[in-house]
């Protein structure tokens, strides 16, 4: 029996997440759509993982599957090296207080008919025994931390700013002391300024709770902001995982070097070679063969269209998934 522990906290392996296509009088399952399609990765305890591609790429259900708010169709997910896609739902519940989700929408993931107090207070009141004066205590004590004066706990929602309902989010998402947080496209939804007052706030939350973050963006320019390490799908597939400052300054598969084109650089002097993609994503429900990439990839050989690329590691602490990576010299060198 292998009992050697796992170097992460949270680890995902071969984890699969397919969706039935349901047809006809019979309601027969006539297809799946392939949401997310044999992804691996790992996160160390302290670390912020960035998971960033396009709509529709996957990233938002490989959260949900890992947080087990959706059921993997097959694979692990291991937090503590404890597998709980196995756990049953008491099993669950003991464990829910150490993984917490801030979500998208910072309007309609709060309950409108209640006062903030109540909305950063109900975990407090469902997962511990907390007297109506300690919980209060301990939403003022939240509201300080995240930058939300505790004398409107008294309000509701719409009286608060985009910036501040998502603050009440975070507050709530802390209330218990996790140690895991997943943020699904936390700032997306607000203005460009409040964002990087948000981010902030993260990356300060992180420092003091020693919090271990899944960041989920589609925005390069915030994932380099706040991740140790960035990871890379592309229509349900981790194509290429490395640490955030190798990703931006040379990544190493083609979609990703695409991403990085699109993103604006703050300096009207500097100008960067766009990469234009050709042709639409391709539908998750019925996957191009071999590389999954290669109907848009400027590289593309037969090799690509038949033989399917597998994550591996190239480089210490870089992975891509790509018959022909965008090795420098160096590597060709020695390879």
């Amino acid at each position: 029996m292998n009992t050697q522990k796992s170097k992460y906290l949270i680890e995902a392996k071969n984890v699969k997440k397919y969706f039935p296509i349901k047809k006809g009088l019979l309601n027969r399952t006539i297809g799946h759509v392939k949401a997310v399609d044999d992804v691996s990765f790992g996160i160390q305890e302290g670390e912020t993982f960035g998971l960033v591609g396009e709509s529709g790429c996957g990233k938002s259900t490989l959260g949900r599957v890992i947080l087990q708010l959706q059921k993997a169709t097959e694979g692990e997910v291991l937090y503590k090296d404890q597998n709980l896609v196995q756990m049953s739902n008491s099993e669950l519940r003991k464990i829910r207080p150490e993984m917490q989700i801030i979500f998208q929408d910072p309007f309609g993931s709060l309950n409108p008919r209640f006062l903030v107090r109540d909305i950063i207070g109900e975990p407090l009141k469902v997962h511990t025994k907390m007297t109506k004066d300690e919980i209060d205590d301990r939403v003022i004590e939240l509201m300080q931390m995240v930058g939300l004066d505790p004398s409107t706990r008294v309000r509701y929602p719409h009286e608060f700013s985009g910036g501040q309902r998502q603050r009440i989010g975070i507050a709530r998402a802390i209330a218990l002391n996790p140690k895991f947080i997943l943020a699904d496209e936390a700032v997306s939804a607000l203005d460009v300024s409040v964002q990087s007052q948000v981010l902030n706030l993260l990356m300060k939350l992180q420092k003091e709770l020693g919090l271990t973050i899944l960041f989920i963006a589609h925005g390069l320019h915030v994932v380099r902001h706040i991740s140790d390490r960035v990871g890379v799908m592309y229509l349900g597939k981790m194509v290429e995982i490395a640490p955030s400052d190798d990703v931006f300054q040379h990544p190493l598969h083609p979609y990703t070097a695409a991403l990085l084109s699109a993103n604006p650089v703050p300096n009207p002097h500097v100008k960067r070679e766009r990469i234009v993609l050709t042709g639409d994503v391709p539908s998750p429900a019925n996957p191009p063969t071999g590389c999954r990439f290669h109907p848009r990839c400027p590289f593309a050989t037969e090799r690509c269209k038949m033989e399917e690329p597998k994550l591996v590691e190239v480089e210490p602490g870089r992975q891509v998934a790509c018959h022909y990576p965008l090795l420098d010299q160096n590597i060709h060198q020695g390879s």
